[in-house]
């Protein structure tokens, strides 16, 4: 597997003068000169440089102590992470795996170079422990594609130590600036490589930026603000969910529903004769996603509730028995799931979301007030809610009492979501539907996963009877998911009766 390595650190323009004196800065005993590196690396992209836009670098660089393919992924400004390959003579298929979500069918090309003369000091404190690492770096990049040119300048650099208190990097620019230095302009070498080298010249026009949204107005605008939002979040997943990073899987099958949902609430701003086939790709999407996810979530409360049992009422190897059910084709689905996401069906999901944003197939209410449009939708959503919950309560205990409240669970969720597109229109009353809408959803989903344990339990009290093994803790944990799911449904009409008392429906 790639190694990763956080990286914290800020730039700053940079004339002639060089570095400025270090030693008066707060916690600094010494400065240690570590000599001048020659560093080479070429960046890789599309011929659209859709790696760029998205602020990821892909290069192959030597000279240094960390020469080898690097794939620099932001985190948050001034943070990225940087996953690692060793040298080779092409783009690692780890790494290439990881932009897939950006590059599709492109080709992958090499696109800039960047040679650097990096004059290196280390910041140290009193116990000789390393703050941060100071470099001047005298770049000189070359554009590599057809008609490009080139650029020279010189930058400072300043990459807090590993586990370092981000608030001395704070102090370090307080020292630079009263120096007279001043942060850099690009948030990258290869960004401002890319902006100084541009072809020019008659034929070589500059690539224009998709243009960034205004201010919303119409009901349109708003709705696409949150469209918009959840077809990022997918893409910026990607590379999480690639690498197995925690909750990225289920935050991806979030944003997945929430499109899915947007697409449905607001079918007079968006047109459902073009999105409902979308809707289907992000169903199946979704699926895909939650192969493991339910398995996680029974697992998880299997193993509570088995751990508030007294040791008397534990029988049998129960234990051993949850472990191997939970680990059951974990592998398999973990490699089927990258397939998913290598898959011609999800890339195309990827380009059409793409085209979704870029030319939304907006209908005539798309034009209209937030208020009335937006709000119609909501009131629309949390009316089927409503008639939900009232079937529930007043349906008899048994499965058609659960269908009706895993359907209601559902409803809640798209009217959570669809009031989430609606407040930044409507203020304060959305954010009260989304807030009673989470607690319902919250309460119904304990009442589902009581559904689902009871199932499970039923089917790991047949395998541990078939092998001989006594079933009574299963019996025992089945009785009390049955009082869990009561307690629900005990609480459940002062729970709606709360809701609408508060007034939440009126957006």
């Amino acid at each position: 597997m790639a190694d990763t390595k956080r990286e914290i650190e800020r730039k700053y323009e940079s004339d002639d003068s060089g570095l400025p004196d270090l030693t008066g800065v707060a916690g600094v005993k010494a400065v240690i000169d570590k000599g001048v590196m020659n560093l080479d690396a070429v960046y890789y992209d599309t011929a659209d440089e859709r790696l760029a836009a998205a602020a990821l670098t892909l290069r192959r660089r030597t000279g240094g102590d960390d020469a080898g393919w690097h794939l620099k992924v932001p985190v948050a400004p001034g943070v990225r992470d940087e996953i690692r390959e060793p040298l080779s003579d092409t783009v690692p298929d780890t790494l290439a795996a990881l932009v897939r979500s950006r590059v599709r069918e492109a080709e992958l090309l090499p696109a800039v170079r960047l040679r650097s003369d990096r004059d290196v000091r280390h910041l140290m404190d009193a116990q000789g422990k390393l703050l941060a690492e100071v470099s001047v770096d005298a770049v000189h990049a070359e554009r590599l594609t057809e008609g490009g040119g080139t650029a020279q300048w010189t930058e400072i650099e300043v990459e807090l130590a590993d586990d370092g208190d981000p608030v001395f990097l704070d102090k370090v620019e307080k020292r630079l600036r009263k120096a007279g230095v001043r942060p850099s302009s690009s948030s990258s070498k290869l960004a401002r490589a890319l902006a100084e080298t541009r072809p020019s010249g008659p034929g070589k026009k500059k690539r224009k930026a998709p243009p960034a949204p205004g201010e919303p107005t119409t009901a349109g605008d708003h709705v696409l603000v949150y469209v918009r939002a959840q077809r990022d979040a997918i893409l910026e997943l990607d590379p999480a969910v690639r690498q197995d990073a925690y909750d990225s899987v289920h935050r991806m099958r979030v944003a997945t529903r929430r499109l899915r949902s947007t697409l449905r609430s607001y079918g007079k701003v968006l047109d459902r004769a073009v999105t409902d086939p979308v809707g289907e790709e992000l169903k199946w999407l979704a699926g895909e996603l939650g192969v493991d996810r339910d398995r996680e979530v029974m697992t998880e409360r299997l193993t509570t509730v088995l751990g508030e049992l007294p040791p008397a009422l534990i029988s049998g190897p129960i234990r051993a028995r949850l472990d191997t059910w939970a680990n059951a084709r974990r592998g398999g689905s973990r490699s089927r799931l990258i397939g998913v996401l290598d898959s011609k069906r999800y890339l195309g999901l990827l380009d059409t979301l793409d085209a979704l944003v870029a030319e939304p197939p907006v209908l005539a209410d798309a034009a209209g007030k937030p208020e009335k449009v937006i709000g119609k939708a909501v009131r629309k959503d949390f009316g089927k809610v409503s008639a939900l919950v009232e079937e529930a309560i007043e349906a008899p205990p048994g499965p058609d009492r659960d269908l009706a409240l895993h359907e209601a669970r559902k409803k809640a969720k798209r009217t959570r979501y669809a009031a989430e597109a609606a407040t930044p229109a409507l203020g304060t009353p959305a954010r009260a539907l989304v807030k009673s809408m989470k607690s319902l959803t919250s309460l119904l989903g304990e009442h589902q996963d009581s559904v689902m344990v009871r199932v499970t339990l039923r089917e790991l009290s047949a395998v541990a009877h078939a092998a001989g093994e006594s079933s009574f803790t299963y019996g025992v944990l089945y009785g009390r998911e049955e009082q869990r799911a009561a307690a629900v449904e005990a609480a459940l009409p002062e729970a709606w009766k709360t809701i609408v008392a508060e007034g939440s429906v009126q957006v």
